[in-house]
């Protein structure tokens, strides 16, 4: 098993705490992603999950064994988990067979046995060919799946990846992230995959838990952190999200409310357990607004339209001031120019819960 438990972790460095009550339930052989800002503590997550660091408070247990705590702390070389990091870590002396069989060889397993392990692992990566090769002259691509192969070569139950794109360039990606779902469906492992960026989160992981300074803020599957954020902290950093005011909100009991929003009657979804209320806060896409005609609508001035192929990326400035700023994407063939005035209309929004009534 290696499904993972963390519960109420805390992690300071002197007087900087920055993990603050971190708790996740993950299952075995999930793909999770945690995404967050620059200095949020996820990679400081990590490395607590990987042993490198010792824990303030809280604990961590894998397959049911508690393995941190301030209790007690095993250390990552008995921990089953193996980590692939920006920077591949591998040793630039050793040939990419010696590189995935090196773990193997501290462990006591006999060469032959070995020998045909790492066989196996380089052939489910396709770097067959290039046993006898040196990292230095492989390209990144290649490099970061060397990792991936001694992650498979040690049969780790948890694979732990600090952010492995960072380093690549853009072309490669996309290539990559094919490599880790296969991977990922080859190993059974449970993945742990750190990054801020939601497009790699989104498409690989099946739940992503969003972080900001030092606390979890949802942990869900990508489609409800798109449709469904839980406060506008998540709305505002997924899929270009924004959030307004609304007024006079009014469920009607099966998931969907009417407000005001610019000034204009709005179809939302909501909570179920949504009450009415006289103000709300209503978080949307670029996606989720359409130019509409005549004037039953909100009325907009063009600032910028951008031509993006299939759409023109227009930003406006929207409602009875217009002076608040929208970003909607257009179908092609349109044509706009700054200053022209629009009328524009909200086709789907999500209304935030009200922290105070939780």
């Amino acid at each position: 098993m290696s499904d993972i438990t963390i519960d109420a972790l805390d992690k300071s460095f002197g007087r900087t705490r920055v993990l603050h009550e971190v708790s996740l339930a993950i299952a075995s052989g999930e793909f999770i992603a945690v995404l967050g800002p620059s200095g949020c503590g996820k990679t400081t997550l990590l490395r607590c999950l990987a042993g490198f660091e010792r824990l303030d408070a809280g604990s961590i247990a894998i397959g049911g064994e508690t393995v941190s705590s301030p209790r007690g702390h095993v250390p990552p070389e008995r921990r089953g988990v193996g980590v692939v990091f920006q920077n591949y870590a591998l040793w630039p002396h050793m040939t990419v067979a010696r590189n995935v069989a090196y773990g193997l060889k501290i462990s006591g397993m006999a060469k032959p046995a070995r020998d045909a392990r790492v066989a196996e692992v380089l052939g489910l990566v396709e770097l067959g060919d290039l046993a006898d090769r040196r990292p230095a002259d492989l390209s990144g691509g290649q490099r970061q799946r060397v990792a991936l192969a001694r992650c498979l070569a040690m049969e780790s139950r948890v694979v732990l990846l600090d952010e492995p794109l960072a380093n690549l360039d853009v072309h490669l990606r996309g290539t990559l992230e094919e490599e880790f779902a296969r991977f990922h469906a080859r190993s059974g492992a449970t993945m742990f995959y750190i990054t801020h960026d939601q497009a790699e989160a989104l498409a690989l992981a099946t739940r992503v838990a969003v972080m900001d300074r030092g606390r979890i803020l949802q942990f869900a599957p990508p489609e409800q952190l798109f449709r469904e954020p839980a406060c506008e902290t998540v709305a505002g950093f997924i899929g270009e999200g924004r959030v307004i005011a609304a007024s006079d909100l009014a469920p009607t009991g099966d998931g969907r409310a009417h407000a005001s929003v610019l000034g204009h009657p709005a179809a939302l979804r909501c909570a179920r357990g949504e009450r009415p209320r006289p103000r709300a806060r209503v978080s949307f896409h670029p996606g989720d607004l359409h130019m509409v005609p005549g004037a039953q609508g909100i009325a907009a001035n063009v600032l910028r339209a951008t031509y993006r192929g299939a759409y023109l990326r227009t930003e406006v400035m929207a409602g009875p001031a217009g002076d608040v700023p929208l970003t909607l994407n257009i179908p092609a063939p349109a044509s706009l120019t700054q200053g022209q005035r629009i009328t524009i209309a909200l086709r789907d929004g999500w209304v935030l819960p009200d922290r105070a009534a939780s």
